[in-house]
């Protein structure tokens, strides 16, 4: 009767036992987190992925429940986990989540906890949550093992993620980490991140297991708690900034050939927003071609930008004015009325037919008869001064008709 209680009370605190060293899930409350939005860029084009997959490794371990500032290691490993989840952009990515650390009879049990699967942030976070913690050894390299197993399915490249405080002095993690590395070779890269007090063997544990991945780096988890500080981390994990080459500029004024509208600018031309050079009189002729650079607004130009009363008519060898050419001077007076502080001088031109001395002499009552029809219609005479130069300035060459024809003209230069 005696062996027969004495084995049922056995069983009874055997079963209270077992019930102790159970796994649980304590309910993580992770603080509050506004991630930097990466989605806008995301979508614009301006990254591209650096990695196709994760595979996320938690530290669940009896060690993973010491407290550190008020919350476990373990609190805050989920923790880091719950803002690289919330600070992803929306990314295609195979994804997988494996714990180790759970306690067991035998030392190297780990949990694949979610996937491999195309990453859901919300079915990912779930799985984050229900991770227990275990109570158990740290068996980092049997967490690697069977990671390297994990992600037999997955294609593309893989950043594997290992969340732990380092205590794996019993677990050789860096031999493991390599064995993954050779078996998938340039195809992954490993991340650490320490959650818990940086001890200099623990963190150099992990900065080793990182190092083996030849192509990751090792973080400390405080360093990514802030918004700025998380999105940093997924930008060197996760995504990189596509680089766009700068557009060409050929003839060097500033503005970019696909909206240039004057290609072939000249060098250290003044260049307005269309990359055409400058106008500043607005007569349509650019500035570095503007031998009149200050005609006023609504006068007729020549090819040189100079203000010419274009059509004006008179009798051969005569400065009598035709009144066919009266409705041009008019407009010329108009102009005048309209800019008061302007002040011209009317000058005459002729061709090179006849004697210098014949042309100086027509050329100066031509540009008198002008001034005159001028002041006739209301311009002072204060304004306006009157000069012949026969055909010493010549608009173009006189060797065609048409060139002569250009140079008989009535020319008006504005003095401001």
């Amino acid at each position: 009767m005696r062996k027969r209680f004495c084995l049922l009370l056995g069983t009874i605190l055997f079963g209270f036992f077992l019930m102790s060293c159970q796994a649980h899930t304590p309910e993580v409350i992770y603080p509050k987190f506004q991630p930097v939005d990466l989605n806008a860029k995301w979508k614009a084009g301006e990254y591209k992925p650096r990695a196709s997959n994760f595979m996320a490794i938690l530290d669940a371990s009896r060690s993973a429940g010491a407290k550190e500032e008020g919350r476990t290691n373990f609190a805050a490993a989920k923790g880091f986990l719950y803002r690289m989840n919330q600070t992803l952009p929306d990314m295609e990515l195979g994804s997988a989540l494996r714990s180790f650390g759970h306690w067991s009879f035998k030392k190297g049990e780990t949990i694949l906890e979610y996937g491999p699967a195309k990453w859901n942030r919300a079915d990912f976070q779930a799985a984050v949550d229900r991770v227990p913690w275990g109570r158990g050894a740290s068996p980092v390299n049997q967490a690697f093992d069977h990671s390297s197993e994990d992600m037999a399915s997955l294609t593309g490249k893989t950043a594997v993620i290992l969340i732990g405080d380092g205590e794996y002095q019993e677990f050789d993690g860096v031999t493991a980490a390599k064995k993954l590395k050779a078996r998938y070779g340039r195809n992954t890269c490993i991340y650490t991140v320490l959650v818990g007090p940086e001890k200099a063997e623990n963190s150099k544990i992990m900065q080793d297991i990182a190092t083996a991945g030849e192509c990751g780096f090792y973080e400390k988890a405080p360093n990514l708690e802030s918004p700025q500080g998380m999105a940093s981390w997924v930008e060197d994990v996760f995504i990189e900034k596509v680089m766009v080459a700068a557009p060409l500029d050929s003839d060097g004024d500033g503005v970019y050939d696909n909206e240039d509208q004057c290609p072939g600018t000249p060098k250290n031309q003044a260049v307005d927003p269309r990359g055409c050079p400058l106008d500043t009189d607005g007569d349509g002729v650019y500035d570095n071609e503007d031998q009149c650079p200050d005609t006023p607004n609504g006068a007729t130009v020549d090819a040189r930008g100079c203000w010419v009363i274009k059509g004006v008519k008179f009798d051969t060898a005569k400065s009598d004015i035709k009144p066919i050419s009266y409705r041009l001077l008019d407009d010329v007076a108009s102009i005048l009325r309209n800019n008061p502080g302007l002040n011209v001088e009317v000058q005459g031109h002729t061709d090179n037919r006849g004697s210098a001395e014949f042309n100086q002499s027509l050329s100066e009552r031509r540009a008198n008869a002008v001034m005159e029809y001028l002041i006739g219609k209301g311009i002072s005479p204060n304004r306006l001064t009157a000069s012949g130069y026969g055909f010493s300035k010549p608009a173009t060459s006189n060797d065609t008709p048409a060139g002569r024809a250009q140079n008989r003209r009535v020319e008006l230069k504005p003095v401001w």
